[in-house]
């Protein structure tokens, strides 16, 4: 566990969102924040609304993720980093670019590796310092229609489970954070109805308690925790029904191209 106040915080995804609103949380508490984000203009943007540091950052880059991490370092050793990019392609696995989905399992699942191995060399030579990989609820419950941002969000937790065994015995802490279906751009335009949501702040909120508490996972909201168990327990044909159910039986990963364009148009320039 560790203090804010005066804390290097790295934030990647960090210009919109979640990303955004841990910024500013962690800002608020005084905390030396980074913030690194694909798109650099409003990573720059972004940054000077916060009265932040913000750079151009590709997680799938391991050279550009390096160089990110020493501009942070002029602030002094990185004491948490907060691994958030990610993105989440819509529509039946079958009908999805290939291309596409490489790039999702590069940003969801190799960014977060490549900012933990680069991160925890000087962690755990210090002793000190904190990683927060921001999972989902897709790691614990399936979903049709986002087949492969499912698949790396429980790659994302299970990466974070082994290494945090790993850590056994030093000061360094990991903690998976595992939110609701939340209001920012990746959830545009899909029907939220009959599902907890949450704002972007209440994810923000339980990042910056866990530099505090240090917990292993945390689902937002913490109700729940169970559903995992429960995905593992019910017979596969009850929760594709429950599914559809939830979705008010519509095609899987469905959603208003109308109101998603922005997002899309940005992930596929």
């Amino acid at each position: 566990m560790i203090g804010l106040r005066g804390a290097v915080v790295c934030v990647t995804g960090g210009a919109r969102g979640i990303g955004r609103s841990t910024a500013a949380a962690l800002a608020a508490r005084g905390a030396r924040v980074w913030i690194g984000d694909i798109d650099a203009d409003a990573a720059n943007a972004t940054a000077a609304e916060l009265g932040v540091n913000g750079r151009h950052l590709d997680v799938t880059d391991a050279d550009l993720f390096a160089r990110f991490l020493d501009a942070a370092r002029a602030d002094g050793p990185i004491d948490m980093l907060v691994n958030n990019a990610g993105v989440q392609r819509m529509g039946p696995f079958a009908q999805q670019s290939l291309t596409g989905l490489h790039r999702e399992v590069a940003i969801n699942l190799t960014g977060v590796i490549n900012g933990m191995h680069l991160v925890l060399p000087g962690m755990i030579e210090r002793d000190r310092g904190h990683i927060v990989n921001v999972a989902s609820m897709a790691a614990k419950v399936t979903t049709p229609g986002m087949a492969v941002y499912s698949a790396t969000k429980f790659a994302v937790a299970a990466l974070s489970r082994a290494v945090r065994a790993e850590l056994q015995g030093t000061g360094v802490t990991l903690t998976t954070i595992m939110p609701t279906a939340t209001h920012t751009e990746l959830t545009s335009g899909v029907s939220l109805d009959l599902l907890p949501t949450r704002q972007p702040e209440d994810i923000a909120a339980a990042i910056v308690a866990s530099a505090r508490h240090g917990r292993r996972e945390v689902t937002v909201p913490r109700w729940l925790a169970p559903f995992g168990a429960i995905e593992e327990a019910v017979p596969e044909p009850v929760l594709e029904a429950l599914k559809r159910a939830a979705t008010r039986h519509r095609p899987p990963g469905d959603y208003d191209p109308d109101q998603r364009k922005a997002y899309l148009d940005r992930l596929d320039p």
